[in-house]
């Protein structure tokens, strides 16, 4: 379920991207010969192409009869693409006439430029055309998110639903903040909203606010320092607060410790060693503390208090993943859309996503991040075992984000190779030669092929250990 899902997905952006091509291409007069969904080394599953006023259609088939080639047809009908389905689902592409990329070089260009060629329109019509694909994916996750919240709504978590409280950011702990603590009002305003409450305390400069600790409320006097503190950092990426999570086990990896030792997905940690202990960052804490050693995790299992023994790996990861959803954790609340709340609610996620992946990418420059990288097997992991059209649709639109941004990497053989190079021209007025792009392309695709590679063998590693 997960392959088909996965190929479903991507075979949609592949095809909404090189759509995106397609279209600035037709609109600017540049000749598309082929637009293929994955790619067809020696044969294609079908073939079809307009052309003497008809559809013609080809099934498993290598070379294309004599009448379909581009010399043989009428002049009206030699700007007609011909549409493909390739039989490796790597991908697809759009074979723009006069464009040097990864399905032809140098060599396989017109021996004169043609008006109808990519190569002789104006740059900035050339931009466009190579915008298109990167352009085309981020409005179809954000036009996703939006029929998301448009068609199922969003589920919130009211702010006292947080039965384990929060975390604070290290400014609130200054002002006398605890981590577990559940706000309750602010200058004498009753808080129920978590996205309010945020507001109240960067907006306001509050100086009281009363919280829930240990089922006593407690008031704090905040210095009033708080407002010129958050003004000093780079706000758009703090985190001020975020709900304390259990530890409960949603499904383990083969092979891993915790199935070993008799967890079941499930399961909910809530001691170790004896010592009471719920909130799922402690527990995190504790196994790595415990790496290479063993210890004894108290498991609430449908209500019965289970205590499992087990060895500890080197790493202080026992090959679990968590439940993160927090209607399956805590009492939240429904949000309903209608599509003109839910447009702009769409977009502010998809945006957000955005920000949020682009600031994640900084892991990999860590030591071993290069392991973090991930290949289709990865991706394969992040849909649920069980069709669920909402699960689909919301992992879809993050892919569209992931893939709008990986193609303006400014990497020759990705549309932000092509991107940085019309750019130069449009601002120094010098076009790079032919030979020249088609070496960068050569360079850029084996960098691809490389990081390709390196991604799906950390997969295969992964699966090798039991993590898959």
């Amino acid at each position: 379920m997960k392959l088909l899902a996965l190929l479903l997905s991507l075979s949609l952006l592949v095809f909404t991207h090189e759509l995106g091509h397609l279209g600035f291409a037709k609109l600017f007069h540049t000749r598309v010969r082929r637009f293929y969904l994955f790619f067809n080394p020696g044969f294609s599953l079908f073939k079809a192409k307009k052309f003497g006023g008809r559809w013609h259609f080809l099934f498993f088939n290598a070379n294309e009869p004599e009448e379909w080639h581009e010399d043989n047809l009428a002049e009206a009908d030699r700007d007609n693409t011909l549409w493909g389905i390739g039989w490796l689902p790597l991908g697809g592409y759009c074979d723009i006439a006069g464009m040097i990329d990864e399905t032809k070089g140098v060599d396989d260009l017109e021996s004169t430029p043609q008006p109808w060629e990519y190569r002789t329109k104006p740059a900035w019509q050339r931009l466009c055309i190579i915008s298109g694909g990167v352009l085309v994916n981020f409005i179809s996750a954000l036009l996703i998110y939006t029929a998301i919240f448009a068609h199922w709504g969003k589920d919130e978590l009211p702010l006292r639903n947080a039965t384990l409280g929060y975390a604070y950011n290290e400014m609130l702990i200054d002002e006398g903040f605890q981590d577990g603590d559940i706000i309750y009002s602010i200058d004498g305003c009753d808080m129920y909203d978590f996205v309010e409450t945020q507001q109240h305390l960067t907006l306001d400069n509050p100086s009281e606010v009363v919280v829930l600790r240990n089922d006593s409320l407690v008031t704090l006097n905040l210095s009033g320092q708080l407002l010129s503190r958050l003004l000093e950092v780079n706000s758009k990426d703090l985190v001020l607060m975020a709900p304390r999570m259990p530890f409960v086990v949603k499904d383990y990896v083969a092979g891993s410790a915790a199935k070993r030792a008799g967890v079941l997905p499930g399961d909910r940690v809530v001691a170790v060693d004896g010592q009471p202990m719920p909130v799922a960052t402690d527990i995190m804490a504790a196994l790595q503390a415990a790496a290479g050693d063993s210890l004894t995790l108290g498991l609430d299992r449908d209500g019965n208090r289970v205590d499992v023994r087990m060895a500890i790996p080197s790493d202080g990861k026992i090959g679990v993943q968590l439940v993160t959803e927090l209607g399956s954790l805590f009492s939240v609340r429904h949000v309903s859309y209608n599509i003109f709340q839910a447009i702009p609610a769409g977009i502010s996620y998809g945006w957000h996503t955005l920000v949020s992946y682009v600031s994640s990418l900084k892991l990999l420059f860590a030591p071993h991040g290069v392991q973090a990288l991930g290949g289709f097997g990865t991706l394969g992991s992040l849909f649920p075992n069980e069709w669920h059209w909402q699960s689909f649709w919301s992992i879809t639109a993050f892919l569209a984000v992931i893939l709008a941004f990986m193609n303006v990497i400014p990497i020759p053989g990705l549309d932000g190779g092509h991107i940085v190079f019309t750019l130069w021209e449009i601002v120094t007025g010098r076009k790079p030669s032919d030979r020249f792009l088609a070496t960068a392309q050569n360079v850029g695709m084996a960098l691809l092929i490389a990081l390709l590679v390196l991604a799906n063998g950390n997969d295969i590693w992964r699966w090798m250990r039991g993590f898959f």
